[in-house]
């Protein structure tokens, strides 16, 4: 990990305009990744993390529907830095998919239906290293080698309702992975997948980042996860972020009641009484962005 911040992101601000009026439903979020690093966003369903992130990448409805405030720097493979959202659409798609990849939350429905496994990766390879399609095949072959999935040719011929979950979610890794990116973005990516697999995942990114060195922005709303993977936190609640930290002091000794909350709801087998209690939660659901009650968010 290196002390140049490879993304820095100032003042984020989102709002989307429907018929009920402009809502923000991401608030005055600043936060850096260094290089090396992974920083997870933590929080409920709701809470903006999956926004922040397609907000960094340019991926929401365009204004008027969406307008998107504040800036995002990113430092690039050459060392120059850019505003990401001051950059123009052809610029943006050159950066999307090979400086910064995001492996998106369903890999269920983010894959293609009607497209082989090795064309939808070698799209990315095609695009941004003008490989031909022999080339970007092999290429292809390679990352879904690298990714743990077994007989990659032979599953370079097959389309996506083949594969189960957790291949279909190492397919996307792959895709992601495809360009060599700096930046990684992970959204959600064990969400309904068996713990085993989850942990596989999570290796692999693991080693895929200690080959590499690129930095790594993991979404999720499981502690556990953040506990085996992430170097520093961020805690998300209503759009803004209520508290921030390293992993290990963050997890030891939240100050923020909403974080202590979160973290008393994780199942925990050394309290486990088999069936004679009820798991602690948080109370309530996350507010209405268009209504949001008065409070420390």
């Amino acid at each position: 990990m290196t002390d140049a911040p490879i993304l820095e992101v100032r003042d984020l601000a989102v709002t989307f305009r429907g018929e009920a009026g402009a809502v923000t439903v991401v608030n005055d979020v600043s936060f850096s990744v260094r290089r090396g690093e992974t920083l997870a966003l933590v929080g409920e369903s709701g809470s903006g993390k999956s926004v922040t992130s397609l907000a960094m990448l340019r991926l929401l409805p365009p204004a008027p529907r969406c307008t998107i405030a504040g800036s995002v720097v990113f430092t690039g493979h050459d060392g120059r830095s850019r505003d990401l959202l001051q950059l123009d659409l052809e610029a943006m798609r050159a950066v999307r998919g090979d400086e910064i990849s995001m492996i998106f939350q369903e890999p269920m429905t983010s894959l293609n239906p009607v497209h082989r496994i090795g064309d939808q990766i070698a799209e990315a390879v095609t695009f941004h290293r003008g490989l031909g399609r022999k080339q970007a095949l092999a290429r292809a072959e390679e990352l879904l080698e690298l990714v743990g999935i077994p007989e990659p040719r032979r599953r370079l011929a097959a389309y996506p309702h083949h594969l189960s979950g957790g291949m279909r979610q190492r397919v996307m890794i792959a895709m992601a992975l495809a360009c060599d990116p700096s930046l990684l973005i992970a959204d959600e990516p064990t969400t309904a997948l068996d713990v085993t697999v989850q942990a596989g995942i999570i290796d692999l990114l693991k080693s895929l980042q200690a080959k590499t060195g690129m930095a790594i922005i993991f979404v999720t709303h499981n502690l556990g996860v953040v506990a085996e993977i992430a170097d520093s936190v961020m805690v998300m609640y209503a759009g803004r972020i209520v508290e921030r930290g390293d992993a290990v002091g963050l997890l030891q000794r939240p100050r923020m009641p909403y974080t202590q909350g979160l973290l008393r709801s994780v199942p925990r087998i050394d309290r486990l009484d088999f069936g004679g209690g009820v798991l602690p939660a948080i109370p309530g659901s996350v507010p209405d962005p268009g209504r949001l009650p008065p409070g420390c968010s």
